[in-house]
């Protein structure tokens, strides 16, 4: 009995550390290196909508492996991957607002001045769109202190 609770112990003690740790500058799942989750980031700005990239056609950057649907979108990325890329690594633009990270939906985005922003649910993404304004504006404050902790 001891001896499981120090394995709980210390298993707890390192879940929490990871936490306190600074995030990776692009949000990738686990066991995974693919941005957005293999979605095509220049569709959003083409055709308006989330497009599954294409193993054919990728590129490396920020850390993490980018998918694209066609050739075209891979060499527009490749020209200025941060004009296309995500803001906020690729993270939840709502969870950065409130200074956490969390994944996302590829589907649930948004273009706003020219970028792009995603969220991770459907109910998520209705409060970023009522306030994205002042959300932007958090989120911009609170970003650098994410990749640093």
């Amino acid at each position: 009995m001891k001896h499981n609770l120090q394995i709980f112990l210390l298993s707890l003690g390192l879940l929490l550390s990871a936490n306190a740790q600074a995030v990776d500058p692009t949000y990738t799942e686990f066991f995974s290196d693919k941005a957005i989750r293999g979605y095509d980031t220049v569709a959003y700005f083409t055709v308006g909508r989330a497009v599954k990239g294409d193993e054919a056609y990728q590129a490396k950057y920020n850390d993490a492996t980018w998918l694209f649907s066609s050739a075209e979108n891979l060499a527009l990325f490749s020209a200025n991957p941060s004009q296309y890329a995500p803001q906020f690594g690729g993270y939840c633009a709502y969870a950065v607002a409130n200074n956490t990270t969390a994944s996302i939906k590829p589907e649930l985005f948004t273009i706003h001045e020219g970028k792009l922003y995603l969220n991770y649910s459907k109910s998520v993404n209705e409060k970023w769109l009522s306030d994205k304004v002042n959300l932007i504006d958090r989120a911009n404050r609170n970003w650098p202190s994410l990749l640093a902790d």
